[in-house]
């Protein structure tokens, strides 16, 4: 068996899987070198004691797409997703040494569009920072991959994600309805370059930091599916 089936195998049947050394120790320190250096007084950044957040990344420094796509990255989408795979949303997550943010289980539900409209089987509706987001029917939600790029070494103690392996196959499923009597959870320990790669609806979570290290992550999503005339991806980008 191929790295790339094994891959293959554990996203459908799990929910995620994780790679290796898809960036080098030079090409994460220029990544964050062109974050630090964006201005972050633009509405999409969201600063905090306990977090700083870019909203829209790839629009709002787009110099830094080039360096995210890397080779590794584009041979990783190629194999796993296939050829006609295109970004519709990126977002920088930065959980800071002293953070004691922590995010309950939860699945990503939603979109980010372009405007809101009424369409029949799109809702609830929500706005962030400027940004439309709305929940779409179940199998747009499906179709999506997400990748998380590791800019640190991330495990449980600095905030990596815990998982429920397969509770993406059960559509929308409620945190209060998980049963712990036959559930299990999977910390999701990722080194510095490596990248987590998940299903939106595999239930999540994000535990407090306690060892005072750093958790910087660039989070983006992936369709092949094109939305109702009446609406577009707010970002969506072709990357090759």
């Amino acid at each position: 068996m191929t790295d790339t089936q094994r891959h293959k195998i554990e996203i459908a049947k799990d929910g995620f899987t994780t790679v290796d050394d898809v960036y080098s120790d030079k090409e994460i320190e220029h990544i964050l070198s062109m974050i630090d250096q964006a201005d972050n007084n633009k509405r999409t950044f969201r600063k905090s004691t306990e977090l700083f957040a870019i909203r829209q990344l790839l629009k709002e420094i787009p110099e830094i797409t080039n360096s995210v796509f890397n080779d590794s990255l584009k041979n990783v989408v190629s194999q796993i997703f296939g050829d006609n795979y295109f970004v519709v949303k990126s977002i920088y997550f930065d959980k800071p040494e002293t953070s004691n943010w922590y995010v309950s289980y939860h699945q990503d539900l939603t979109i980010s569009v372009d405007k809101k409209v009424e369409l029949e089987n799109f809702g609830p509706w929500t706005t962030k920072q400027g940004q439309y987001a709305v929940q779409p029917p179940i199998d747009v939600i499906e179709n999506i991959y997400t990748i998380r790029i590791h800019l640190d070494d991330t495990d449980e103690n600095n905030g990596a994600l815990r998982v429920i392996p397969r509770s993406h196959l059960k559509k929308i499923y409620r945190p209060e309805n998980i049963d712990w009597d036959t559930e299990t959870e999977t910390a999701c320990n990722v080194k510095r370059g490596g990248i987590m790669i998940m299903k939106p609806l595999i239930l999540h979570s994000s535990s407090r930091t306690t060892n005072n290290r750093k958790r910087r992550v660039i989070h983006i999503e992936f369709s092949n599916q094109e939305l109702p005339t009446e609406l577009k991806w707010s970002e969506r980008m072709n990357f090759k």
